[in-house]
Parts: C-alpha cells; structure tokens; sequence
C-alpha cells in the first residue's frame, strides 16, 4: 500500500480526421461515441469536426473497439429485433 501517492492520468486523446474539410485534430473521450453492432457494418464511431461542424462516422474494427472502450469512450450496444 502506498501511502501520500496520488495517482494523476492525463486525459487520453484520440487523433481524428474530418472527410469534409480533411482537417487534423485530437480529441477528448467526451467527443466521441461508439456504437457495437451485430456486424461489422452496425459498429462504428461517430464525432462532430471542430472544425467544420460536420457530424462524422467512421467503421470500427476490433482494435479500434478496444482503444475506444479502454479510453473511456461513451458506447450504446446495438440490439437486433427477431
């Protein structure tokens, strides 16, 4: 046990780029969202430029997936209807 140590994270930032205006960034946690779906065609990540305003989505593979859960990123699980 450690005693007097206060643990600090710095805030994990995550690179981005807009398809619109093609304009580089970071961004927060907060900034973006992840959606899982039952394939590989209903998960995705989605944000809004800073930039240029525009609401961005972007397909997410595994890796990305685990970045994005791991990074404290905001996920809503996609359910099908049978």
């Amino acid at each position: 046990m450690m005693h007097g140590f206060a643990a600090t994270m710095a805030p994990v930032l995550f690179k981005a780029a807009c398809p619109d205006c093609r304009s580089r960034f970071e961004l927060s946690a907060s900034a973006l969202r992840l959606a899982i779906g039952a394939s590989r065609r209903t998960t995705f990540y989605s944000f809004t430029c800073p930039e240029c305003g525009s609401s961005v989505r972007k397909p997410a593979g595994e890796r990305i997936v685990e970045l994005l859960t791991g990074g404290g990123v905001r996920t809503l699980r996609l359910h099908t209807t049978v």
